[in-house]
């Protein structure tokens, strides 16, 4: 139940989005008043506006820098910069992102490679079977070769000395 809760909180956060205790994106006061009210004296208020940032360092709200992707270090230090949570510092949303990207990265090359091996491996080992096939049947036709060499060269030999086999002259004749 917590997963539920927290998860759609990070999406927000990522996002730049506003979301209640259900995880249900709800509207961002706008009073018209900007970052530097006076009213933002904590982070959970100064945050409740998705485009101010909280500096922990020296306890005010700012705007956030839309220009550039990380505020700069003479705003806020990372270490103290809050943006969507308070309990979030940019530091630590870096280096979370940080590794979340290169676990991504790393498992999709993992996949791509052993997809990539899986076909390579298939087509070797059919092209060594076809190979292997080629010569067993080479193998097949040489012996067969031999084979009938061998047969002439012994009836070769049974004519020279007589021994040749012929149809028996003393077959029974029969009537039909």
């Amino acid at each position: 139940m917590r997963l539920r809760i927290w998860l759609p909180g990070i999406i927000g956060i990522l996002l730049g989005l506003n979301l209640g205790v259900l995880g249900q994106v709800t509207p961002t006061p706008n009073s018209g008043s900007g970052c530097s009210d006076p009213s933002n004296i904590n982070c959970e208020q100064c945050l409740k506006n998705v485009s101010c940032l909280w500096c922990n360092a020296d306890k005010k709200c700012v705007d956030y820098p839309v220009r550039t992707i990380l505020p700069p270090k003479k705003l806020c230090p990372l270490s103290d910069a809050r943006w969507g949570v308070c309990w979030v510092n940019f530091e630590a949303l870096i280096i979370a992102m940080s590794v979340v990207g290169g676990i991504l990265i790393l498992s999709l090359c993992i996949c791509c490679y052993c997809c990539c091996c899986r076909s390579r491996k298939s087509k070797k080992n059919n092209s060594i079977d076809q190979k292997m096939e080629r010569e067993k049947e080479q193998r097949r036709m040489r012996q067969e070769e031999r084979k009938s060499e061998m047969k002439v060269r012994h009836d070769e030999i049974r004519k020279k000395y007589g021994l040749f086999k012929e149809p028996n002259s003393y077959s029974k004749f029969e009537n039909n």
